[in-house]
């Protein structure tokens, strides 16, 4: 079957991320079992509009490779899976959703990250660090903020948008970027206007 299998989410995946699904919609339990039956992968890009199940959404064309790591059939036809995120591709052409969605796709490779990126990364670290601690002030649920994001600039920039405490479509907004130092820059920005909201919040409680 021609074109790379692809699950359509309310939710962004980058890479380096592990995603948790549990699939149970008919046409999504076929991309499952022709995945394992081939390579493990499938394409994840984020819904614009619509829903995850039934179809007629609108999707955005820049998302992220997924290699299936653990799968459990239930008894039920239902899938529990863990899926990692490999590169960021791009959809050239959506193939039909029948008897699941498929598109042609191409892998983005990553260019090398510029001389300030580490620096970037520290800011990001800290600004990350520093909302989540302004989340946990709030009660609100948070990962820790001791998190220790990796060293490489670019899988922590994908790491610190995926733990930090920001909306869909500015982590969309981070994976669309082409550049690491472009990826660090928005992802620093973004956090900034969040440590800033999540402060005037703390002050008001």
């Amino acid at each position: 079957m021609l074109g790379r299998p692809m699950f359509p989410l309310s939710t962004v995946l980058f890479p380096g991320v592990a995603l948790p699904l549990h699939v149970f919609e008919p046409r999504y339990r076929a991309l499952m079992r022709a995945c394992l039956d081939g390579d493990r992968r499938f394409g994840v890009v984020l819904i614009e509009r619509g829903s995850e199940v039934g179809g007629g959404d609108v999707r955005l064309s820049i998302g992220t490779l997924a290699e299936i790591v653990e799968a459990t059939e239930l008894p039920d036809g239902r899938w529990l899976l863990v899926a990692a995120g490999v590169d960021r591709i791009r959809v050239d052409r959506w193939l039909g959703d029948n008897p699941y969605p498929r598109a042609e796709v191409t892998v983005l490779p990553d260019a090398e990250p510029g001389a300030g990126a580490r620096e970037q990364r520290a800011t990001i670290e800290r600004l990350l660090r520093r909302a989540l601690a302004l989340k946990a002030e709030l009660g609100e649920p948070a990962p820790a903020a001791t998190v220790e994001l990796a060293e490489d600039p670019v899988a922590a920039a994908y790491q610190a948008a995926a733990l930090a405490p920001i909306g869909v479509l500015d982590c969309q907004r981070v994976l669309e970027q082409d550049e690491p130092d472009g990826r660090l820059a928005v992802l620093a920005e973004i956090l900034a206007d969040e440590v800033s909201v999540l402060a005037q919040r703390a002050t008001w409680g």
